[in-house]
């Protein structure tokens, strides 16, 4: 895989790919403080330290409750195009 292909977005549903992909660039399971409704999570985002104040964090297992009750997907990128690694994401519908 060439460096541009390596910096294209890939979409995906599959927890542990997601997972795999926050937590190798130091990345924890959060929700939008305020957002939370009846108990269960808000607005999904991937927490990056330092800590987002208007984040709170949560466990994985509630994240991706959320997350394919929400029926989105997650689309992010592995590298730059300069390979480094890369923290661009983003959750979509798909």
């Amino acid at each position: 895989m060439t460096k541009a292909e390596n910096s294209e977005a890939h979409q995906t549903t599959d927890h542990g790919v997601i997972r795999k992909w926050a937590e190798e660039r130091g990345g924890k399971p959060a929700t939008v403080k305020a957002t939370e409704e009846d108990g269960h999570a808000g607005i999904l985002r991937i927490d990056f330290d330092p800590p987002d104040e208007g984040l709170d964090r949560i466990s994985w297992d509630e994240f991706f409750d959320k997350f394919d009750e929400a029926g989105i997907a997650f689309l992010h990128q592995d590298k730059t195009k300069d390979g480094k690694l890369s923290r661009f994401h983003k959750f979509v519908r798909h």
